[in-house]
C-alpha cells in the first residue's frame, strides 16, 4: 500500500512543481535538478520525494482511479450539512461565517469551545468537518514515527519518560536498528514520510543524528521528520543540510507562567527553536496539550491562535494523559468531547492546516477517539513504526493504544477506518 499517489508534472512555478492528479493541480517544492514536465513523482508534506517510472505510476493510477473517486463520494456524502442545524441561533449566526470563510473572533472561539448543548456540538464538529473536505478533499496524510530513545535529561512534570522516573525501562536503539526499520517502513509498508522522535538523549547528538539522516535520505526516497532536543540554529541548519525537511516540535502550552511551571524553564528558547525551523524552510508540525492543570479556556484559545501564529505544517494537538510516575499522577485527563471541539476550533481557524488525530486522542477514548477526531476535522494520521520489543517503553503517557499492536495491524486498522469515512490514506501536496 503506498500512502502517496503518483503525480504528472505539468508544469513549473518558481521553484515549485504543478503536479496533475486526476485533473487536480497541485504544487510541489521541487529539489531535483533533472526534473522535467511530463514526469511522474511522489510528493509529501508538498515536497517532490523521489521520481518514478511512467510505467509504474500509470499501473498504481489505474488502480487507484476507481477508488479514489468512490473514496471521495462517500466523503462528500458524509460530510454534507444539508438539512442540519445547531439548537441555538448565536451558534448557527457564528459557525455561518465560518462556512463563509470569515476569521472568527476570539470571544466566538471561546463560545464554541463553552458550548454544552448536544445539538450545538454536533454541529461544531459537522462544520469543521464540511470546512476540512472543502479545502482539502479526502486526502488524508498518513506518516510513520519511530521512536528511538526514551533517555531524557529534562523532568516534565507532565511527561513519562522525564528523568526522574527510576522506574521506566530505558532503551537506545542502535543506528543500524534506526536504518533497518526506516528500510522497512519504506520498501515494505510503503510510508513515504517519517518521524525520527527522541527524548532529549545527549548521545543522539547533532552530529550523529545528521550522519543518520545523511545515510537514510540518500538511500530511501521520503520525507523526514525530526523530533528530538533543542538543538538551535545551527543544529537545525546541519539537520536540513543531511536531507532532514520536517520538524516536530510542540510548545505544550503558550501561557508563559503554566510551561515554566511545567518545564521548570522559559518557553522563549522553544519559541526561537520553531521559528528558526520555519525560517529555514523546514515544515513544522506544532501544537500543544489539552486538559492540563491550571489550563482555563481561554489558555486553550491561546493556544490555537498562538499555533497558528507559528504557520505550521501541521496541529498535533492532544489530550492531557497522567502518568503515574509524574507529579501529576493525580490529576484528571479531560473528557473526548474538549478535545475534540479544540480540533474543531483549530479547523475553523485554519481551513488550509493540517490536523493529527493524536495516538492520545485514541487512548483516551479506544472505541471512538479517532474517528470522532476524523471527523470534527482532523485529516492526518501517524503510526508507529518502533520495533516491538521497544514501544511499550516509550511512556510518555501510560496505557498507549497500539503498544502491543505490529505495523501490519496498525496499518490494516488504519485503512479500514479510513476507508469506511472515504478518505483516501494520500498526500496530494499543496
Amino acid at each position: 500500500m503506498c500512502y502517496a499517489i503518483p503525480g504528472k508534472v505539468v508544469g513549473f512555478k518558481d521553484k515549485k512543481a504543478v503536479v496533475d492528479y486526476f485533473g487536480e493541480k497541485k504544487f510541489a517544492w521541487n529539489e531535483f535538478e533533472d526534473l522535467k514536465i511530463g514526469d511522474y513523482i511522489y510528493a509529501q508534506g508538498g515536497f517532490v520525494i523521489n521520481k518514478i517510472p511512467e510505467k509504474e505510476a500509470l499501473e498504481i493510477l489505474e488502480f487507484w482511479k476507481e477508488t479514489f473517486f468512490e473514496l471521495r463520494e462517500r466523503d462528500f456524502r458524509l460530510s454534507s450539512l444539508d438539512n442540519l442545524s445547531p439548537s441555538s441561533k448565536k451558534t448557527r449566526i457564528i459557525l455561518d461565517r465560518a462556512l463563509e470563510g470569515k476569521k472568527l473572533k476570539e470571544d466566538e472561539l471561546l463560545y464554541l469551545l463553552n458550548l454544552e448543548d448536544r445539538g450545538d456540538i454536533e454541529y461544531l464538529y459537522k462544520t469543521a468537518n464540511f470546512i476540512r473536505q472543502k479545502y482539502h478533499k479526502n486526502a488524508c496524510c498518513v506518516h510513520g514515527i519511530i521512536e528511538f530513545s526514551n533517555y531524557c535529561t529534562v523532568n516534565c512534570l507532565y511527561c513519562g519518560i522525564r528523568k526522574s522516573n527510576r522506574a521506566l525501562n530505558r532503551y537506545r536503539m542502535t543506528e543500524d536498528e534506526i536504518f533497518f526499520t526506516v528500510k522497512e517502513a519504506v520498501e515494505k509498508h510503503g510510508f513515504k514520510a517519517i518521524v525520527l522522535q527522541s527524548g532529549e538523549d545527549p548521545y543522539f547528538n547533532v552530529e550523529k543524528l545528521s550522519a543518520l539522516i545523511y545515510k537514510i535520505r540518500k538511500n530511501f526516497p521520503l520525507l523526514l521528520f525530526i523530533s528530538t532536543s533543542e538543538v538551535g540554529e545551527n543544529g537545525l541548519k546541519e539537520f536540513y543540510r543531511a536531507g532532514a525537511r520536517g520538524v516536530l516540535i510542540r510548545f505544550e502550552t503558550s501561557n508563559p507562567e503554566l510551561y515554566e511551571k511545567l518545564h521548570n524553564e522559559k518557553i522563549d528558547e522553544r519559541i526561537s527553536e520553531i521559528e528558526s525551523a520555519r525560517k529555514l524552510g523546514f515544515l513544522v508540525l506544532t501544537g500543544g496539550l489539552i486538559g492540563l492543570p491550571q489550563q482555563t479556556p481561554e489558555d486553550i484559545i491561546n493556544d490555537i491562535l498562538f499555533a497558528k501564529k507559528l504557520k505550521p505544517e501541521m496541529y498535533t494537538f492532544g489530550p492531557f494523559l497522567p502518568h503515574p510516575q509524574t507529579p501529576l499522577r493525580d490529576e484528571k485527563k479531560p473528557d473526548l468531547d474538549i478535545v475534540l471541539k479544540t480540533t474543531a476550533l483549530i479547523r475553523l481557524h485554519d481551513p488550509y492546516g493540517k490536523i493529527v488525530s493524536t495516538t492520545a486522542v485514541e487512548t483516551l477514548d479506544p472505541e471512538k477517539g479517532r474517528i470522532s477526531a476524523f471527523m470534527a476535522g482532523a485529516n492526518s494520521l501517524m503510526l508507529n513504526l518502533t520495533p516491538m520489543k521497544y514501544k511499550k517503553f516509550y511512556q510518555i503517557y501510560p496505557e498507549r493504544i497500539h503498544e502491543n499492536e505490529t505495523i501490519e495491524f496498525q496499518i490494516q486498522k488504519a485503512l479500514f477506518d479510513l476507508k469506511k469515512l472515504g478518505r483516501a490514506p494520500t498526500d496530494l501536496g499543496i
